[in-house]
């Protein structure tokens, strides 16, 4: 009997750098044959490291610039090959998380923790002829756990600098038949210093942020017969971030903190029907998704004023197969069915999509390779629209070179809020129903070279995205107009070795030029040089260290107000540490440094990323 088909995206196993990816083509596919530009980052890696949120694991990818406002919990935005951060569309067991009620649709990635998951695939470039809309900049997805082996119990419990108190617990096992998978996750920090020190009004006692998360999923497969199988996953969370509050314009930080409150629920069911022994898998699936945010802030007084609630939802039903032409040939075709919805106070309205996809990927004697796909998206509001991806790559016979390049198109859809938003008389502001869908072109080209049995890995790849009709606040800022223009372009590069079994580093650096052609400067907030390098280490079995740098260079932002529109962000470099040691089969011991050198740095400018920081703690875990 065949293993139960993982759900939407299957990829249960940890992956070397040149074994299995999933989202570049949406099947599992050996990394070698693929020419698009993508970085997985695996529960292992994110384990050793002991990166507790989402934004810390992404931290290091090249090709990303990841924002984050007041620390753990703060709203943090991911800027991926110098496009906005509403470019980037975020997949999670397969669910789209982008939010339909913010303004740009852009997902909060400060909100989710790490426990539960077993790998992340940084996907970038122009993606949404396979993916859709809002994958202009790429694709973050995500995979929790499956279970599998016997049934097996784990608990982590961890404390440190910052008011930190942490802890997991987790349940999860499977055969053929069967499979399952059970997590919670709690995270709390209680004073995490935001502001610099130089905008805090004299005799004005700024309180530190705080932040407290509750994450619960799961994950289950029966298999019902040899060729049909249900899938499950669901999650949710429920978080509340306090945060110093500012008041007047220019702000001033005040005593006092605002409340964000929000609660996310993603589920996705699925039935896998296999008729032909794994030749033609059809995957019918139905997810969902609610996101529901609250804000309050204080008066003069710090009493905390009424809530401003925020509710976005998704509902989305799809049929996707995955038919063997010939060994090494496969199409894979799908149709989907959208429905989005945000009720706020200004606004409550929804809109719906259809589309169809195209996928051929080949195999020609195992030297040449290529992945095409074509898309057609029809929208209620905005109408049809047609995007497709091209990505071939060549293995150079002897040296094993890889030779491989990428074109693609993308488009981001108008927001509900950008098309019929309507805050008359209070502001003036109203949506704008003409609004085309933002779109890009883009492409790159590299090469990736192993020497002496992989021990060694380097490549290099440049990419050019421009994009048009970017959605704007018009002259008379009363609407929205398409008007903008930009163009990004750089380079990524990396070098791997393994030393040993014991011991691998890794070295990333990243250059990225993003202008707006209309205004004729840089982009705010993408810097020109990021560089990092990550080094792992076991001086004996049960010993295992971690060490990263983070070098992230100056870019251009605004002040913590925006009352100073454009100024230069210094650079900063940042260094982390992590070990663990195994004082039993069942009995992890572990702790970490964060920001070694406590570095003072603002990111963004006017809030600070936290300093100096020491964590510890104990994992065990029961059966398996």
């Amino acid at each position: 009997m065949r293993p139960l088909p993982a759900l939407a995206q299957p990829a249960d196993q940890p992956i070397a750098l040149d074994e299995i990816v999933v989202s570049p083509t949406g099947v599992p596919t050996p990394a070698r044959e693929i020419a698009s530009s993508v970085t997985v980052i695996t529960a292992r890696e994110i384990e050793q490291q002991q990166r507790r949120t989402l934004p810390q694991a992404l931290a290091t990818v090249p090709g990303l610039n990841i924002v984050q406002i007041g620390g753990p919990g703060g709203q943090t935005s991911v800027f991926m090959r110098g496009t906005n951060s509403n470019h980037v569309k975020v997949l999670i067991d397969g669910i789209e998380a982008n939010d339909p009620s913010t303004p740009n649709r852009s997902f909060d990635f400060g909100s989710m923790l790490t426990d539960d998951i077993e790998r992340i695939e940084v996907l970038r470039g122009p993606q949404s002829g396979l993916y859709g809309a809002n994958a202009l900049g790429g694709v973050i997805s995500i995979t929790t756990r499956r279970g599998e082996g016997p049934p097996r119990m784990t608990g982590r419990v961890e404390a440190g600098s910052h008011g930190t108190f942490n802890q997991a617990a987790g349940f999860g096992g499977g055969d053929d038949r069967f499979n399952y998978a059970f997590n919670v996750a709690h995270m709390r920090t209680e004073a995490t210093d935001s502001v610099p020190s130089n905008l805090i009004p004299p005799g004005v006692r700024v309180t530190p942020n705080a932040y407290d998360n509750y994450t619960y999923s799961g994950r289950v497969g029966f298999a019902l017969t040899d060729t049909l199988s249900l899938n499950w996953a669901g999650r949710y969370t429920d978080g509340q971030f306090q945060s110093t509050y500012d008041s007047g314009f220019p702000g001033r930080p005040t005593p006092y903190r605002a409340l964000q409150n929000y609660a996310q629920t993603f589920t996705r069911g699925e039935v896998v029907w296999d008729p032909l022994g794994g030749r033609f898998v059809n995957r019918f699936g139905v997810s969902y998704s609610n996101q529901d945010r609250s804000n309050r802030s204080p008066n003069a007084f710090g009493i905390l004023g009424r809530p401003t609630e925020n509710l976005g939802e998704r509902s989305k039903v799809d049929w996707r197969g995955d038919l063997e032409l010939a060994k090494g040939h496969m199409l894979v075709m799908g149709l989907q069915y959208e429905r989005e919805r945000l009720d706020t106070a200004a606004l409550t309205g929804s809109n719906g999509n259809k589309a169809a996809f195209l996928e051929y990927q080949g195999n020609i004697a195992d030297r040449f390779f290529l992945a095409a796909n074509i898309r057609r998206d029809d929208d209620d509001s905005y109408g049809g629209h047609t995007t497709y991806r091209v990505a071939p790559a060549f293995l150079v016979p002897g040296s094993e070179t890889k030779l491989k390049a990428s074109y693609g198109t993308g488009f981001k859809a108008p927001t509900l809020s950008e098309l019929f938003s309507d805050s008359r008389p209070a502001f003036n502001f109203f949506g704008n129903p003409n609004l085309k869908p933002e779109e890009s072109r883009g492409w790159d080209i590299g090469f990736e070279q192993p020497l002496f049995d992989r021990r060694l890995q380097f490549g290099a790849t440049w990419f050019e995205n421009d994009i048009e009709n970017l959605i704007v606040t018009n002259a008379a800022r009363n609407s929205y107009a398409n008007v903008g223009k930009a163009q990004t372009k750089g380079v990524e590069a990396f070098a791997a070795l393994e030393l040993s079994p014991e011991f691998k580093i890794r070295a990333d650096y990243t250059f990225t030029l993003a202008k707006d052609e209309i205004a004729r400067q840089e982009l705010l907030r993408r810097p020109r040089h990021k560089a990092s390098l990550t080094a792992t280490w076991m001086p004996m079995e049960k010993l295992t260290l971690s060490a990263t740098l983070l070098y992230v260079g100056p870019w251009v932002d605004g002040n913590r107000d925006f009352s100073v529109p454009r100024l230069r962000a210094k650079d900063a470099t940042l260094v982390n540490l992590a070990a663990e040691y195994k004082a039993t089969e069942r009995v992890t011991i572990f702790g970490r440094i964060d920001n070694l050198f406590d570095k003072s740095w603002e990111n963004p400018v006017g809030f600070l990323v936290p300093g100096f920081g020491a964590f510890g703690g104990v994992k065990v875990a029961l059966g398996g």
